[in-house]
């Protein structure tokens, strides 16, 4: 649900994750809890199914599209859902997201395919958004990658797609504060309008402060109190309380996203939901394997750090 009032797609968003029956299927039961759950926490204005921490790229399009309705049954009526949309072909990519939208998407996130992990040139990510958006119709969001990987959109692409109508929004992931802040500032001077969203799950204090919009990050599913509350304690001035959250914050970030292999963010990310007793099991999707005995203890002391265990215990 769009909420009815001016920049209405600004706040904190939680990334979800899939969850898995041991045999691979969907556990709808524990997806839609873990809808209920995240959004129970004051603050959190949406979630962003269907994005990389929700393995969007290993679901079928039937299973995406399962994934948007249970969020809609769920939390449809209460919260925005933004659905994640990656694939190859832009004809493809323009289905999915029409799927979202039929299934009760409010907006579609579009990821950049993989394969422009190899070169890009400026007409392939216009053209890729522009045929999207004739086919779904419906607020979009962009997503910025990382600093150094060929998907991150120079400063002239990211010009363009932003002045593209029906953009609302960027979920910016370039994992470095200083290119987030210069996105930033182009984006405020070509298309105020346009939300920047400060999604660097290892960087959020820094580009809070810089400014931001809100946020889209899988962090959210195990910290989302928190998350709020650093965006608040930033916007309110709280310096000392911002920075006792972002040593609360800090070192599981670093751990889930920091480590390598950084592929395994997600799988940390369910492991960390096991170890917090939240879920049964966390059953990845192949070719993405289970995590080490080392990171899982990491992952155990962070969350001790975080004072998430001791809050389960």
């Amino acid at each position: 649900m769009i909420p009815q009032k001016d920049r209405p797609f600004r706040g904190i968003y939680a990334a979800t994750l899939t969850p898995f029956h041991p045999d691979g299927g969907i556990d709808e039961e524990t997806l839609a809890e873990h809808f209920r759950t995240v959004t129970a926490v004051a603050g959190i204005v949406g979630v962003l199914c269907n994005g990389h921490a929700g393995e969007n790229f290993l679901l079928t399009r039937d299973e995406r599209r399962r994934v948007t309705d249970i969020a809609r049954q769920t939390i449809g009526s209460s919260h925005i859902i933004v659905s994640g949309v990656v694939a190859e072909a832009s004809a493809e990519a323009a289905l999915h997201a029409a799927d979202a939208v039929a299934a009760g998407a409010d907006a579609v996130l579009v990821f950049p395919p993989f394969s422009w992990a190899l070169s890009q040139d400026p007409d392939m990510a216009v053209t890729h958004h522009r045929i999207i958006a004739e086919k779904a119709r419906c607020p979009l969001m962009l997503y910025q990658a990382g600093v150094g990987s060929a998907m991150a959109y120079p400063p002239d692409v990211l010009a363009q797609l932003v002045q593209l109508p029906d953009i609302v929004g960027i979920k910016e992931g370039s994992w470095e504060s200083a290119a987030y802040d210069r996105n930033r500032r182009l984006v405020a001077e070509l298309a105020p309008h346009v939300e920047m969203m400060a999604s660097g799950d290892q960087h959020l204090l820094s580009c809070f402060v810089q400014g931001s919009a809100g946020s889209l990050v899988s962090l959210a599913v195990l910290m989302p109190e928190e998350i709020v509350a650093l965006d608040r304690a930033v916007l309110n001035n709280e310096r000392d309380r911002a920075l006792a959250l972002h040593a609360r914050i800090q070192p599981l970030a670093d751990v889930i996203y920091g480590m390598a292999p950084t592929g395994h963010a997600t799988a940390r990310l369910k492991a960390a939901m096991v170890l917090l007793g939240r879920w049964k099991n966390g059953m990845t999707r192949a070719p993405i394997t289970g995590i080490s005995s080392e990171e899982t203890d990491a992952l155990r002391r962070a969350l001790a750090t975080a004072g998430l265990l001791e809050a389960c215990a």
